[in-house]
């Protein structure tokens, strides 16, 4: 009897040592197996946070906003008294056209032919700002530009520098907390590219517009945090291009009158999260009439023209101090480049 009661004692706390040690690790497993589950059927909000939520060194959403304006829509924004920005960009545009040829001679038709012509566009353009004042910056940017132009009857390659662009923006009115920055700015454009008047007129290989041109344009923004709301209006004035010598359908080509412009924008600036935007707008320009003049005396005027395109972007803070910035365009009229794609990036040294 005493052997049988001295060794129940000592296998109970055994057993019970063994169940309770069993009983931890189902437990365990159980937990880690429900844990599993649950993170399996609920991901996604979980890792969308996880992704959005503010990085220690991020900029908030505001400032985010107000660096896409001031990179991928300069016009909107200004520096600061002494400091200095570099810009590069590179930007891509595609433009297909189909030519009807008629030509009537004494009620016969002598001349009927439709051309087909394409040219791929690849521009570098690197660009300077620089803050004069808290509420004046002036500008610089040159472009080299490659393209490939084809056509029915030539195909072919140049190169070379376009346009030079000058300019300022200035902020008449001191920014408020609940009003608009209001922006105006003036840009003159030399013919420093190779002139389309100047090369042969159906091979489509010009680097540049030909004539110098100013525009003057009014903008406004406000950023309504995660929101930017922007649009702007402009007006472009150019100088004839004059002494020319060019042979257009049998007749010699001496002087060009652009008619003058006037330009609209409008669209938003939305942040995703702490180190991505995006941005929507649409640019629509109004040009009238461009006259031509001809060696013989005779001249004529081009069609008004109406070019428009939608732009859809997206930034990208890929540093502290870098934001990429890509953009694609849509052709929404005949007179628009097809397609454009375009990406813009600071130089910082």
């Amino acid at each position: 009897m005493t052997m049988t009661t001295t060794r129940h004692p000592a296998r109970h706390p055994a057993r019970n040592t063994v169940v309770l040690s069993l009983g931890r690790i189902t437990l365990a497993a159980l937990l880690a197996a429900a844990g599993a589950a649950h993170a399996q059927s609920t991901p996604a909000p979980d890792a969308a946070r996880e992704a959005l939520k503010a990085r220690d060194g991020d900029v908030s959403q505001a400032s985010l906003l107000k660096e896409t304006l001031s990179q991928a829509e300069k016009q909107y924004s200004l520096l600061k008294t002494g400091k200095l920005s570099l810009n590069y960009d590179l930007g891509y545009a595609y433009v297909g056209t189909e030519t009807l040829n008629v030509k009537f001679t004494d009620s016969t038709l002598t001349l009927f032919n439709i051309q087909n012509t394409r040219s791929h566009t690849l521009t570098n353009t690197i660009s300077a700002d620089y803050g004069l004042r808290d509420n004046l910056t002036v500008t610089g940017s040159l472009p080299l530009i490659s393209r490939y132009s084809q056509s029915d009857t030539f195909g072919g390659l140049s190169h070379g520098l376009g346009d030079l662009a000058v300019g300022a923006r200035y902020q008449p009115f001191e920014l408020s907390r609940d009003g608009a920055a209001i922006t105006t700015t003036a840009t003159l454009r030399l013919p420093t590219g190779r002139s389309p008047f100047n090369t042969i007129a159906s091979q489509n290989l010009a680097t540049g517009s030909g004539f110098t041109s100013l525009t003057l344009g009014l903008n406004a923004s406000k950023v309504l945090d995660p929101v930017a709301l922007f649009g702007s209006v402009n007006t472009t004035l150019a100088l004839p291009a004059k002494h020319l010598s060019q042979e257009r359908d049998g007749v010699t080509l001496s002087e060009v009158r652009p008619g003058p412009s006037i330009g609209f924008g409008l669209g938003f600036a939305y942040a995703l999260s702490y180190s991505v935007s995006t941005t929507i707008s649409l640019q629509e320009t109004i040009s009238s009439r461009t006259t031509l003049r001809f060696k013989d005396g005779t001249s004529s005027r081009t069609a008004t023209q109406t070019s428009a395109s939608l732009n859809m972007g997206l930034g990208v803070r890929v540093s502290p101090k870098t934001t990429v910035n890509l953009t694609a365009g849509l052709g929404l009229t005949s007179d628009s480049p097809d397609f454009t794609l375009s990406m813009n990036m600071p130089l910082a040294f």
